[in-house]
């Protein structure tokens, strides 16, 4: 990674306050970058400030299904660093393995309004701000690209993530800015089923993973940095799996 890529410019980061949020946030700040970091944890949020390098930091509590609050965010980031260059969709709420007709309609509400609502209300927040040269970053995961039982709602979320980030790929591309998507296959977080499920899921889950252990946050935050410097420059459009190759 070329960090003067990376060096200077400002980054708008949601779900920055744990797991590849965080991740992500520690890896742009040591390549240079100054963050508008947001989250729903707001202690948490600060927490990732802490531990970043360089500065200065923003860190704002966030719900990015309010679309209002995207805004006055959005404005806010401008307001303290005086324009954004990047940015990273991570915020986003993990399934809980369930049959359809288990689950509520607030669950699915939920859902979509976190993880795929967030995407949209921020995107089209910071879309009038950003110029030729900057990349949007969105999440799907290994959801959004093989279907998975008792994850319909999840899945149906991260497929569409695809789609909306392919779509503006080609509407916002004619001006400079890339939209491109990274897929997270199994990584090792807090809030990941396996990890909370226990020992055995763990292992029945590692089963599945070619290179035989989880993922680390750290290791989606390399490819997320990849996507907004300018060895990435013709990438536009595209969905980077990261899945240790997972079937």
């Amino acid at each position: 990674m070329n960090k003067n890529a990376i060096e200077g410019k400002v980054v708008f980061l949601t779900g920055a306050g744990s797991g590849i949020g965080r991740a992500t946030a520690l890896k742009l700040s040591k390549l240079g970058a100054r963050l508008a970091l947001s989250d729903l944890n707001i202690e948490s949020c600060r927490e990732t400030a802490k531990q970043c390098a360089g500065g200065p930091h923003q860190v704002t509590l966030l719900n990015v299904a309010e679309y209002k609050r995207c805004i006055d965010t959005v404005k806010d980031a401008i307001g303290y660093f005086g324009r954004i260059d990047h940015v990273f969709n991570c915020a986003g709420i993990n399934p809980t393995a369930r049959d359809l007709v288990d689950c509520s309609e607030d669950y699915f509400d939920k859902l979509v309004a976190v993880n795929l609502k967030g995407v949209y209300n921020v995107t089209k927040a910071t879309i009038p701000y950003l110029r030729s040269g900057s990349a949007i970053v969105n999440v799907s995961s290994i959801c959004g690209v093989h279907p998975h039982k008792q994850m319909a709602i999840y899945c149906a979320t991260k497929y569409a993530i695809i789609g909306f980030s392919k779509s503006m790929a080609l509407e916002l591309g004619p001006k400079g800015i890339r939209v491109n998507v990274v897929a997270p296959g199994y990584i090792e977080t807090p809030t990941n089923a396996s990890v909370m499920a226990g020992e055995e899921a763990l292992k029945k889950t590692v089963e599945q993973v070619a290179i035989g252990r989880m993922g680390k946050a750290g290791e989606i935050a390399d490819v997320v940095a990849f996507l907004m410097g300018d060895e990435s420059r013709y990438m536009n459009g595209s969905v980077v799996e990261v899945n240790g190759g997972t079937g």
